[in-house]
């Protein structure tokens, strides 16, 4: 007598499980993500869409009165995803090796405060670093007078040159924790046995951790690396609440995500363009899709031989 196979059940649970979270995924992601891609492609004239091509992206590009906002925002961009990158990612893996070590004292408590700044609100660190950075009321003065070095001191939230830097430094401060964390767990997923073969070969120290772990985590930091590019090109929250809608000064900190803001709601004189929104948004879209096939398709090829 024959058993009868529970695939098909298990199919079914499966399917039954996951199909209010595709819905969902579907109804608030994939139809606004088309609508949007849709709307790219047309102009409101005399109060009715009139379908133009690519003619919004020919007037992003090219048309002076929009390419200039347009080619700084994604300039700004690429360096506030640079420093995260440079800075952010490489402090990150840093702390991770220092917490793993077994002989480290209240790694824990160390970890919860470097991961804590993570789970605060955007309008808390902008306004607060705001508030610290300020060179009327601000504490930073004080701070950096009290140990003899008030002459480094400069508006950095005020000056084109600085701000953006600042914030991304401040964005940095904010994040490190999740690519500490993330590695942290790489770290801990190690066997034993590796580590105690190592040590047998006389790899110790740091030098295990070059030579040894390193290599074991690259698919982990393959992975923070492509979430600091689509959490940096989809960034507006930080620039938002510490400079405006404006992202001053002079808008030297304006990103992408800012730059749509005002192009699709329209900030003070400006009206809102709707479909000069949309072509921001899909521009941003491809950017970050071309990104993360890029890693897709050749880096995480090149760091499938690091896994076990």
């Amino acid at each position: 007598m024959s058993i009868p196979s529970e695939k098909p059940t298990v199919r079914w649970h499966i399917g039954a499980f996951l199909a209010p979270a595709v819905l969902i995924y579907t109804a608030v992601m994939i139809l606004p993500l088309f609508g949007t891609l849709q709307l790219s492609f047309f102009r409101m004239i005399d109060r009715e869409a009139v379908f133009v091509g690519l003619e919004n992206f020919r007037t992003l590009f090219f048309d002076p009165r929009w390419s200039a906002s347009f080619w700084n925002a994604l300039g700004n961009n690429t360096w506030f995803f640079i420093i995260h990158m440079l800075v952010q990612n490489p402090i990150g893996i840093l702390l991770a090796a220092i917490l793993s070590s077994p002989r480290l004292r209240l790694a824990s408590a160390y970890r919860t405060a470097i991961f804590i700044p993570t789970i605060l609100s955007f309008v808390i660190v902008g306004f607060g670093w705001k508030l610290i950075l300020s060179p009327i009321w601000g504490v930073a003065p004080s701070i950096l007078d009290a140990v003899g070095l008030k002459m480094l001191f400069a508006p950095w939230l005020g000056k084109e040159e600085y701000a953006l830097t600042t914030l991304s430094l401040i964005s940095v401060w904010q994040f490190v924790g999740i690519p500490m964390m993330l590695i942290y767990a790489a770290l801990l997923s190690i066997p034993d046995d590796i580590i105690e073969a190592a040590e047998c070969d006389g790899v110790t120290g740091m030098s295990q951790f070059w030579k040894v772990k390193l290599p074991l985590i690259l698919p982990s930091i393959g992975i923070i690396s492509v979430l600091t590019f689509v959490a940096n090109f989809n960034a507006f929250d930080l620039i938002y609440s510490a400079q405006g809608a404006l992202a001053g000064p002079n808008y030297a900190t304006d990103i992408l995500g800012t730059f749509l803001y005002r192009t699709f709601f329209g900030f003070q004189l400006q009206i809102g363009d709707a479909s000069m929104g949309s072509t921001i948004a899909s521009i941003m879209f491809l950017i970050i899709l071309a990104g993360v096939c890029f890693y897709l398709f050749i880096i995480q090829r090149r760091l499938r031989r690091y896994q076990f």
